[in-house]
């Protein structure tokens, strides 16, 4: 399993509108992102506008893949592309995945390992 976070700078002018799209999101997007293989997952708002977004997957170059070809994924992305700054393309393709730097229980689970 495969964690992933994601950060992109939403424009502060159309903040609102950018929540109100996500309330609710699209079912047919919904099942989309599910079919794909990603899973908790959760969009974070910061003041600003800076968004923080998290997935798990088994097979993230896969689920990439599938949203890449799926017709309601580029819909949905032609439709939010709009809302980010400093973004070329397809928001669900051009977010760079951050670093993970710390994961509890990854450390537990070492931490265990090593009393043993």
């Amino acid at each position: 399993m495969t964690r992933v976070g994601f950060q992109l700078q939403v424009r502060p002018e159309l903040l609102d509108e950018y929540l109100a799209r996500h309330s609710p999101v699209w079912p047919e997007m919904l099942a989309e992102i599910a079919a794909a293989g990603r899973r908790d997952y959760s969009l974070f708002l910061a003041p600003g506008g800076v968004l923080f977004g998290y997935y798990e997957t088994d097979d993230d170059a896969a689920a990439q893949a599938y949203l890449a070809a799926s017709e309601v994924a580029a819909r949905w992305e032609a439709e939010m592309a709009r809302f980010f700054v400093g973004l070329e393309g397809r928001p669900d393709q051009a977010a760079t995945p951050l670093t993970e730097v710390f994961h509890l229980e990854t450390q537990l689970a070492a931490a265990e390992s090593t009393e043993s």
